[in-house]
C-alpha cells in the first residue's frame, strides 16, 4: 500500500487533475488550484478505500495507516515539494 500511495499523485491524481481542467477549459490554473485539484482526487481514492475496506478484519489498521501516509502527501503537494506534480503542472501549462 505504501507504494500505491507514493505513486498515486504521479499515475492517477495528477493525470485526473489535468484531464478536470482540460475539460473545463481553464488552460491556466494557478499552482495552487492545480495542486488542491490533486489532493481532491487523492481524497477520492482514500475515500474509496474507506468505502471499500470497512467491514474487513484488520482495516481500521490499513485505513488508519492510508490516512497518515496520505496526510504527508497532501502535505508534500501543498509546499509544492513533489516533483511529479510540479513537472505535470509545469508541462499542463506550457503546452496544454
Amino acid at each position: 500500500m505504501d507504494r500505491v500511495l507514493d505513486e498515486l499523485a504521479r499515475t492517477f491524481a495528477a493525470p485526473s487533475a489535468t484531464t478536470w481542467f482540460k475539460v473545463i477549459g481553464n488552460k491556466s490554473p494557478t499552482r495552487n488550484e492545480y495542486r488542491l485539484k490533486v489532493i481532491e482526487f487523492m481524497n477520492l481514492f482514500e475515500n474509496t478505500l474507506s468505502m471499500g475496506f470497512q467491514d474487513y478484519s484488520h482495516s481500521k489498521e490499513l485505513l488508519d495507516f492510508v490516512e497518515k501516509r496520505s496526510k504527508e502527501y497532501v502535505d508534500e503537494i501543498m509546499s509544492g515539494k513533489n516533483k511529479d506534480v510540479e513537472k505535470r503542472y509545469k508541462y499542463y501549462v506550457e503546452h496544454g
